[in-house]
């Protein structure tokens, strides 16, 4: 009825041929690297082939004082065979050192890699994410962008750098140990083959199903007491209209399914410590059972008996190693394939293929412009929209809300691409032009303006990057800030805040004007910039917004009057065209104008 959903365990990532092709496209980025990471998968190679004689010379050391080196094996295993336990006290200590010699590049080397691969990897798919067009962003949250630049990107580090290592490493110990079992004694192998690795998967398989079970009761246990946080929480509305029992009712069901899924988790545990004991413990049991036959016969001695346990062990350690080290390289491949996606999805460099730079004066012409969203194409924002504008006017886009204003805004800034029509900036389309070029002439005031974690200095130089000291103070001066901004202690060097909270709207609006005068823009786009402020901060605004607009394009959206009657062109706007235009004066003089109805009524959108 209400609280969260319970999640259905499907966090697996469905793999397909698809998702392998796109992940294997990382090694793009690992290819300028790849000398270092073939060295390093060298060293990967002789650390795990020396850890394969570990085992054979301890079982000699183990089995040293009972037969002094004796042994029964194949030439090959002969020729490691010592005579007494010092020199194979001597020749563990080479392994060692030869084991830490070799271990020690491999991490360093494939850490180098990793590292090289994934600063380029974050490099380029934050690059592609700053071009990607606004549609891509309407389209995607942001909280999941920052999740695939992060959380996948560690995944893969953590996969890049160790689990493949890993995996390969269990995966040559495992190969390489059967092949000293069957050098040890081919009939022990054989037994042990056909016991010990297959009660190791179905241990690994049961206890993965167990931990599912434990996950499903976390899950459920955080659904009931989400029931009794918002019963609790919510007492008034619960008591005021009598609903003790429904709630307890919601409570009971939530805890009686709480109850069932633990006592099947138990019932399923029991049966997997019962099996641990039974199969798994029985199967190694079995085989040392096997082997001290072997010895008592002859057929076998106690130092390759030793061994053989000891490559046994090894060997079962690997098995139960893989799924896991698997499954974490699934997750990669998934996480991989996701943010490959963001790096080949075309971005506007793409998209827009204009190369002139013009010069912008600030005419722009709207022909015949007709818009749908792209995640609303069913939806005719713009219906074939007609308007002039002149260097250097002042226009006033008016209307209700959703009839295009915001649109013809983001159009400008050639934020989407037309699907009909024409937008003109001195005669050239806007297609044809450099979309970086375009926008370098201009400038825009929201009004939800969020300023960059950082001091009020750099908030403002972010309209151009390396302005002097002199520039930004005579940039704040003209915005009216120069007073506030003195009037703290670390003067420009103030600290904002995460988006500027530490600022009042009234002083973000005058930052974000004084960064659009240092920018001097051949066209200014104002979005509502006084609509959300209270009456004082607002006259200042106003006041610099003045400064602002004075010899140079601007394009108005609001629904203050003090802004819209100065306008040099009042265009008011009504199911995506332009339906009236003029001044502030001969609109409000037309006999049952629209213009005039809205100022009357205040609904100016």
């Amino acid at each position: 009825m209400f609280g969260p959903k319970k999640k259905k365990d499907n966090d697996k990532p469905k793999l397909t041929k698809e998702s392998y092709s796109r992940a294997k496209r990382i090694f793009a980025y690992m290819r300028p690297y790849r000398s270092t990471f073939a060295i390093g998968w060298f060293f990967l190679i002789f650390s795990s082939s020396v850890g394969l004689i570990f085992p054979y010379i301890l079982g000699q050391l183990l089995g040293a004082p009972v037969q002094d080196g004796a042994s029964m094996g194949s030439s090959f295993v002969d020729a490691i065979t010592f005579d007494n336990i010092n020199q194979i006290a001597i020749a563990l200590f080479v392994l060692f050192g030869l084991q830490s010699f070799f271990s020690f590049f491999r991490i360093v080397l494939f850490t180098k890699v990793t590292e090289n691969t994934l600063r380029d990897l974050r490099y380029s798919a934050f690059d592609r994410l700053l071009h990607m067009p606004l549609d891509f962003f309407n389209r995607n949250k942001v909280g999941e962008l920052t999740s695939r630049i992060t959380g996948d990107l560690n995944l893969i580090q953590e996969t890049l750098k160790t689990t493949i290592a890993e995996f390969f490493r269990q995966i040559v110990t495992i190969f390489g140990g059967i092949i000293w079992l069957f050098f040890l004694s081919w009939k022990l192998a054989l037994i042990m083959l056909a016991t010990v690795p297959v009660m190791s998967i179905i241990a690994v398989i049961f206890g993965r199903f167990i931990r599912r079970l434990s996950k499903e009761a976390q899950e459920t246990t955080a659904t009931s007491n989400a029931v009794l946080e918002e019963s609790l929480t919510g007492i008034n509305n619960v008591k005021s209209f009598t609903n003790e029992v429904l709630e307890l009712t919601r409570y009971k069901k939530a805890i009686e399914e709480i109850r069932r899924i633990n006592i099947k988790s138990g019932n399923w545990r029991g049966v997997f410590v019962s099996f641990i004991f039974l199969f798994l413990f029985g199967a190694i049991v079995f085989i040392i059972w096997q082997g001290v036959t072997m010895v008592q016969n002859g057929t076998l001695s106690l130092t390759q008996f030793n061994a053989f346990l000891i490559f046994t062990v090894m060997l079962g350690a690997s098995v139960g190693s893989l799924p896991e080290l698997y499954a974490s390289i699934q997750k990669a491949v998934g996480a991989t394939e996701r943010l490959m996606q963001i790096i080949q999805e075309d971005s506007e460099r793409e998209l827009y293929q204009g190369k002139s730079t013009p010069e912008i004066t600030g005419a722009i012409t709207f022909e015949n412009v007709r818009f749908s969203y792209p995640q609303r194409k069913d939806i005719e924002v713009l219906r074939g929209f007609d308007l002039q504008i002149e260097q250097g006017q002042t226009v006033a886009l008016v209307g209700h809300s959703g009839v295009g204003k915001s649109t013809l805004a983001s159009l400008i800034l050639h934020y989407y691409d037309l699907e009909n029509g024409s937008i003109e900036f001195d005669g050239h389309n806007i297609k044809d032009i450099d979309v970086k070029h375009l926008r370098s002439q201009m400038a825009i005031v929201p009004q939800e303006l969020i300023l960059f974690s950082g001091t009020i200095r750099e908030n403002i130089a972010y309209g151009k990057p390396g302005a002097s000291q002199e520039e930004i103070e005579a940039a704040a001066k003209k915005a009216f800030a120069l007073d506030f901004i003195n009037g703290f202690p670390e003067k420009f060097e103030t600290q904002v805040g995460d988006r500027g909270i530490q600022l009042s709207g009234g002083q973000k609006q005058r930052i974000a004007i004084a960064r659009a005068i240092l920018r001097n823009p051949k066209i200014l786009i104002l979005d509502e910039a006084t609509s959300a402020l209270d009456s004082e901060s607002e006259k200042l605004v106003q006041m610099a917004l003045e400064v602002l607009m004075q010899n140079r394009t601007s394009v108005v959206i609001a629904h203050r009057l003090s802004t819209i009657r100065k306008a040099d062109k009042i265009v008011v706007m009504e199911a995506g065209v332009a339906i009236e235009q003029g001044k502030h004066d001969e609109l409000m003089a037309k006999e049952n104008g629209v213009y005039a109805n809205l100022m009357e009524t205040q609904q100016l959108g």
